[in-house]
């Protein structure tokens, strides 16, 4: 763990995870990997989302680290993969909802680059489904150094936040987060950024923490007074790639470092990434929270499940001001 200065900015980075050192541990993790995508049954039924009432908000699950998130009337998807397969990767669980089910999009975040996060056929089956519907296209948001993989999508505008940078869409204000991570697609390409996001609109504030490992930075993202975190439990075996990724430990100390109300957690259970058992990470949060009290602040989302929060009334606008270095995207 590395603290994050004053300003969000640290030195953490990781050039390629290897889930082995030997050549033959590779070897057995891929046939393993390999073996449940041919064989095991895929499962889950996909949802239509459940839409909110004006001045609501909506957080739909669609599955690993894709949500809809309804807010200030906007309709936002975070890191949208409805991919079935990711090279040799499979999905073990089916998408919570299908891209035709979808409301037409208005943006789309990108946390960073991993090809499990950013699915360029999804994105352009998001693109399509706003046509189809004679819906104007949405906008994307990448953070530094990605915007050259979504450039030619056709996206009505591509924008890049760095940590900190706020961006302001009609009534919904978006404050990109650090994250101790790292953002390479392919081998050599390791300018590309990472962080999580904040949203608010109409008193609602969510916080997605895009992969991260656990840091002191948390802390500082406590000043944005996120409403709901979503934050990911998965990807944690072995030890050796903590150093990027959360136990779920790591994943309800920070949900407390980060005051919010409720957690909802992610980046579990749909695509073997590591070598955990899949269905080990959320029976191990439960746990960690029951021991310390706060098992009913947790909030697990099936795929295709929403949850709803109705309008507030004379709501208290989050303290933007306070955030270290804010800056206007343009």
């Amino acid at each position: 763990m590395q603290a994050a200065s004053a300003n969000g900015r640290q030195t953490a980075t990781a050039k390629g995870i290897l889930l082995s050192r030997s050549v033959t541990g590779r070897v057995k993790f891929a046939c393993e990997v390999l073996r449940q995508s041919l064989f095991e049954p895929m499962t889950g039924v996909p949802q239509k989302p459940k839409l909110v009432r004006s001045g609501g908000l909506g957080i739909t699950f669609i599955g690993h680290s894709s949500f809809l998130i309804q807010i200030a009337g906007k309709n936002v998807l975070v890191d949208p993969v409805f991919a079935h397969w990711l090279v040799l990767l499979r999905r073990m669980r089916r998408p919570g909802v299908d891209v035709s089910d979808l409301p037409p999009v208005d943006v789309v975040l990108q946390t960073h680059a991993h090809m499990d996060h950013l699915n360029l056929p999804s994105l352009r089956a998001i693109l399509e489904h706003n046509e189809r519907h004679s819906r104007p296209l949405p906008e994307i948001v990448v953070p530094e150094g990605v915007e050259d993989l979504v450039d030619s999508l056709g996206f009505a505008r591509v924008r890049t936040l760095g940590w900190w940078d706020e961006l302001r869409l009609d009534g919904l204000h978006v404050v990109m987060t650090p994250a101790q991570h790292w953002g390479t697609r392919y081998f050599h390409d390791d300018h590309r950024g990472y962080g999580g996001y904040v949203l608010e609109g109409d008193g609602h504030s969510v916080y997605h923490s895009g992969d991260t490992a656990y840091f002191e930075g948390f802390r500082e993202v406590a000043r944005l007074r996120p409403e709901v975190a979503l934050l990911p439990i998965g990807a944690y075996s072995p030890d050796s790639i903590r150093s990027v990724h959360t136990t779920p430990e790591d994943a309800l100390q920070a949900f407390f470092d980060v005051g919010a109300a409720r957690m909802i957690p992610m980046h579990y259970g749909t695509f073997r990434l590591s070598k955990e058992p899949l269905e080990e990470p959320l029976p191990r949060l439960l746990a960690a929270a029951a021991q310390r009290g706060a098992q009913e602040r947790i909030k697990v989302l099936r795929e295709g499940e929403t949850l709803l929060t109705p309008a507030k009334h004379g709501h208290e606008q989050p303290p933007w001001s306070e955030a270290p270095q804010l800056s206007m995207a343009l």
